[in-house]
């Protein structure tokens, strides 16, 4: 048995709120950390590698891993299904390792309310404000200006369901913002059903007392 069971860290935001950069950061951070690989029915994009970037899977076989139990959680985003595998993430926690995603509020509800919904920690990145949202979508040049306006208009669905999460950081300063992240996660992995050895050790405790002279 591990010291520690692993963490199911939840990262959730508007696109251009920073999660994926947060995301990096915490990986750099701390390198026994697990990146939950989704599973998409998307085509790969110019320089994705299947296993790497994504698990790229026909609709039939994504579809049939749903009905088989095999996601934590699934959602139809723009036209494709997205989801995360279930086995790796049991195997990863179960090892003492945590396992980190950068996925919706649709997919972190859905994640809180499984089996493994103990072990989550559920943390939503705010932008400072709208404008500054924009103007980072805008800034990265990845995206033509049909896409971005797709991606203002989901912003606010996203933002209105941050109140369904353990933490909320508003990222105006993205080094602020990650030392407060990093903080939130070394304490989460000290609670108390993170560590399945405590109840050992209070036993050994209670025999070494009953010992006493």
């Amino acid at each position: 048995m591990s010291d520690r069971r692993g963490l199911l860290i939840i990262l959730s935001s508007p696109s251009g709120a920073g999660k994926s950069t947060l995301s990096r950061m915490l990986l750099d951070w701390d390198p026994t950390l697990r990146f939950s690989i989704s599973a998409t029915t998307r085509a790969p994009r110019p320089g994705e590698v299947d296993g790497q970037h994504y698990h790229f899977l026909g609709e039939d076989q994504f579809k049939r891993q749903v009905g088989q139990g095999g996601m934590l959680e699934h959602a139809h985003v723009f036209g494709h299904f997205y989801g995360s595998p279930r086995a790796p993430v049991e195997e990863a926690i179960g090892a003492g390792c945590d396992v980190l995603f950068d996925i919706d509020w649709q997919g972190a509800q859905q994640i809180v309310n499984s089996a493994l919904g103990m072990h989550t920690l559920s943390v939503f990145i705010l932008p400072p404000s709208i404008a500054e949202l924009r103007r980072r979508l805008v800034s990265r040049g990845q995206d033509a200006p049909e896409v971005i306006a797709r991606r203002m208009q989901k912003s606010w669905d996203e933002i209105s369901h941050w109140g369904s999460y353990d933490y909320v950081l508003v990222n105006d300063d993205l080094d602020v913002t990650f030392a407060r992240l990093k903080t939130i996660v070394t304490a989460t992995r000290l609670r108390r059903l993170q560590q399945p050895r405590l109840v050992d050790h209070v036993r050994a405790l209670q025999t070494e007392f009953e010992e006493l002279p």
